[in-house]
């Protein structure tokens, strides 16, 4: 898994009509401009698609979609998490994983469980499951960090527990588990802002939320970090650093589905409880498109 996971994956969007169905026309020209503009891999039904707000049904047409539509020209990652460990277990057994190429799991949300409770968690997934997973620890969003020594206890007992996607922001942490993790194991940036100074350490990659919008751009820019010529790669970082900060500033994905609406790409529209960005804050995206471009 090491080569189809190193790079920019790109957590793609769910594209909604006004009527709140989903727009599969608008995601196949996002998936079309995705691939030809130098993304790496594919995570489809992830958070950034609002999966907390789709029906089992559309997560399984979001992902048959995508299959077909890719066609398999990149490795497609399918985001299957939640806060039920019995519930995540029975979707990987039921679900179709023929052309599907690893699964993205997140930690439980809200529930709180323990260091020992997240390791059984994803003990059970990765028993249960015929593919590669990845962890994606995002602490600001379920209320509970993974550890590095709950991480590195996984990765050493369980050979397809392949990665983890990284979003807690603390370089500490993430610098002890590149330290000491097992060699194959990959630490991929669950941040387009730490991106850059994350593959600096060590990391592999991003698994990008800006890429939906910006695919060459920043993934020549994760290219270059990954090849070492940081001073080239820092240049790309520092043009969208104000971009990474309207990107969440009214939560994700309400920021990059104004730059995507700005360019023509999807209808500006979310599913409640999430809201599109604000005028101010769309006129901010705005503005800092047009400096970009």
């Amino acid at each position: 898994m090491y080569n189809k996971l190193t790079g920019m994956g790109v957590a793609l969007v769910t594209p909604f009509k006004n009527d709140d169905s989903i727009d599969f026309e608008a995601f196949g020209r996002l998936i079309e401009y995705i691939i030809k503009n130098g993304a790496d891999y594919l995570v489809v039904c992830g958070t950034t698609a609002e999966t907390p707000t789709l029906t089992e049904d559309e997560k399984d047409e979001l992902a048959r979609f995508a299959v077909q539509q890719n066609a398999g020209r990149l490795p497609i990652v399918l985001g299957i998490g939640g806060n039920n460990t019995k519930a995540v277990v029975e979707k990987i057994k039921t679900t179709d994983l023929s052309r599907i190429d690893a699964i993205l799991s997140v930690v439980p949300y809200y529930n709180k469980p323990t260091q020992e409770g997240l390791y059984q968690h994803f003990a059970s997934i990765a028993k249960a499951s015929s593919l590669p997973i990845i962890l994606y620890n995002v602490p600001g969003r379920t209320s509970v960090n993974m550890t590095a020594e709950t991480t590195l206890r996984l990765a050493k007992d369980f050979p397809n527990i392949c990665a983890i996607k990284e979003a807690s922001g603390n370089f500490v942490q993430i610098g002890e588990i590149i330290k000491n993790k097992p060699k194959d194991f990959l630490v991929i940036s669950g941040d387009d802002g730490v991106a850059y100074p994350l593959i600096t350490m060590g990391g592999v990659g991003v698994i990008s939320v800006i890429g939906n919008a910006f695919p060459a751009e920043f993934s020549k820019m994760v290219h270059l970090a990954l090849q070492g010529d940081y001073a080239s790669a820092r240049r790309i970082h520092y043009r969208f650093t104000e971009l990474f900060e309207l990107l969440f500033v009214e939560g994700n994905p309400a920021g990059v589905k104004s730059m995507l609406a700005i360019m023509g790409m999807i209808e500006n529209k979310l599913r409640l409880p999430l809201v599109p960005a604000s005028a101010k804050t769309y006129e901010k995206i705005q503005s800092a498109i047009d400096q970009l471009n």
